[in-house]
């Protein structure tokens, strides 16, 4: 069952991690938070849920304009070509649905069935922004803190220079 976005803000105190979070309207698309961006610091962020031929799982989070060239990114990442993940495989993964992919839903993959692929660039921003587990509102946190976050998951995140893919 996946954990609700109060049991994450808990997680996230229990690791220390600072957050703040922000209420608004369904985002569904990168284009849809444009508003939102002025009004937050940090990197907005975009999330892709993939799925190679042989069925291994990834997670995809990137600087919310960055190009991700998802026909070679297999070469990247050693597998089979990518196609977006089906929603039902999201729901089973990482307890979301589509509109909500977001690196914190990586809490609910226990069984280390999906690759977490995390953008360089994000690296470079003090602040990172995600949804929390749902659309409807951006979480930030530090980028020091994605990591964090993501090893107290036992996901040890892969590190992409997209911009090397174009």
């Amino acid at each position: 069952m996946p954990i609700s976005r109060e049991d994450l803000f808990l997680y996230l105190n229990d690791l220390n991690i600072k957050h703040s979070t922000i209420k608004h309207k369904p985002i569904f698309k990168v284009e849809d938070s444009l508003s939102l961006k002025k009004t937050m610091d940090g990197a907005n962020t975009k999330n892709l849920f993939l799925k190679d031929k042989k069925g291994e799982l990834f997670l995809v989070c990137a600087v919310s304009d960055t190009k991700i060239n998802v026909n070679r990114l297999h070469q990247v990442l050693g597998c089979k070509r990518l196609s977006f993940g089906k929603t039902d495989v999201l729901k089973s993964a990482l307890g979301i649905t589509p509109g909500s992919v977001t690196l914190f839903s990586i809490i609910n993959d226990t069984a280390l069935n999906v690759t977490l692929v995390i953008d360089k660039f994000l690296m470079d921003y003090k602040i990172v922004n995600f949804h929390p587990l749902l659309n409807d509102a951006t979480t930030a946190i530090s980028s020091s803190d994605m990591i964090k976050f993501a090893k107290s998951t036992k996901h040890e995140p892969l590190i992409v220079d997209f911009a090397k893919l174009e």
